[in-house]
């Protein structure tokens, strides 16, 4: 390899690394939190995901909105959540009319009793994934985020290239940890052979947290997939544009009926309303006896009469939607269960360790230099 390519390649490495590791810092330990997001809060507010006592039947959904909007004076609401999971509590979205804030209510389905409410912007996991992919600072935080990732990636394709031995007889130098060597050289190995140990993993990590990032990328997967860089809209205009008013009595719960009566799997179902007069009402069931998390249908039904509009299995997916749900799972290791979420975890604070002792190499040849 040409020894003034390497050095350009070393200055880059350096300098680049320097701009932009308070970033991966963050990102990086925001990530190893939110791979653990669900048993972390279930954890800290059983309450909220779980009931106390299993009851003989459901309620209707219907009857904890009604209880939710009198209560609370709720008028909106976004999303109902309902689980296969017995021992699951039901999950309801409103805005609240004064704050103008969604507050999420966590409701024991066989009681109707409301167990928790918490507005989601001041959730501790909505507060660490606006850091994540924000930096609490919206569009720029996202920006910048995004370019800090670019930088990420070829961070971890430079440093391949630094690791790389001159001759194949170093290798096994280059794969092992001297730990009994000083301080300096433990901390050099440490960041340049456990970064070749993580490569694959963290580029994958990388790559996909950029869909979040940009649209250019996110656009880039449909354009390899379906030949179209255009992205199938999630949305169905409703055909009804004035409210009936027709009895809407078990209006929200007929729609999840209908669902299951459409897909007969067992899964979990999420109506998600929308908030303007155009859409219609999307419901989505996700089918949890699959091995890979993230397969779900769609249905959608007129937000006044709730009658069905169209239908959409996920064997009707384009390979660029079926392409797109994966990434999430895949970017926070849940693809395989607790396997992978301990690998997504550990290769994350493996990751926030990088530019702290990136730090320290390169302040310990600046003091090399000096003296």
């Amino acid at each position: 390899m040409n020894k003034t390519f390497k050095k350009n390649i070393g200055f880059l490495h350096l300098w680049l690394g320097l701009l932009s590791g308070l970033i991966v810092f963050i990102v990086s330990l925001t990530g190893s939190i939110l791979v653990f997001e669900e048993e972390i809060d279930s954890f800290i507010n059983p309450e909220f995901y779980k009931v106390s006592a299993i009851g003989p039947k459901k309620l209707p959904v219907d009857v904890h909105i009604k209880l939710i909007r009198q209560k609370y004076n709720i008028k909106e609401f976004d999303r109902i959540q309902t689980f296969e999971d017995p021992q699951r509590t039901v999950i309801i979205t409103g805005t609240d009319p004064d704050k103008k804030t969604d507050q999420i209510f966590s409701v024991d389905p066989y009681t109707g009793k409301i167990l928790g409410k918490v507005a989601e912007k001041s959730r501790f996991f909505s507060i660490v994934l606006d850091l994540h992919r924000h930096l609490i600072m919206g569009d720029v935080g996202q920006f910048i985020t995004g370019c800090s990732c670019l930088i990420f990636v070829f961070m971890l394709f430079s440093g391949l290239i630094l690791w790389w031995p001159k001759k194949m007889k170093n290798l096994k130098q280059r794969l092992t940890v001297k730990w009994k060597a000083s301080f300096k050289r433990v901390n050099w190995d440490f960041h340049s052979t456990f970064g070749f140990y993580s490569f694959l993993f963290l580029l994958i990590l990388s790559l996909t947290g950029l869909t979040w990032s940009f649209k250019w990328f996110e656009n880039g997967i449909y354009l390899l997939a379906d030949g179209t860089a255009k992205k199938p809209s999630a949305k169905v205009e409703n055909p009804t544009k004035v409210d009936p008013n027709l009895d809407k009595t078990y209006f929200y719960q007929n729609i999840f009926s209908k669902t299951d009566s459409i897909y007969k799997y067992k899964g979990n179902t999420q109506i998600r309303i929308p908030s303007d007069t155009i859409n219609s009402i999307m419901v989505i069931k996700l089918d949890i006896e699959k091995s890979i998390p993230n397969i779900s249908s769609m249905a959608y039904f007129d937000k006044y009469t709730g009658e069905i509009l169209k239908v959409r299995p996920y064997e009707s997916f384009s390979d660029g939607d079926k392409v797109r749900r994966l990434i999430y799972p895949i970017h926070t290791g849940s693809i395989f269960g607790y396997p992978t979420k301990i690998l997504a975890f550990v290769v994350c604070l493996f990751a926030l360790t990088l530019p702290v002792s990136g730090l320290l190499i390169w302040l310990g040849r600046k003091k090399k230099k000096t003296k």
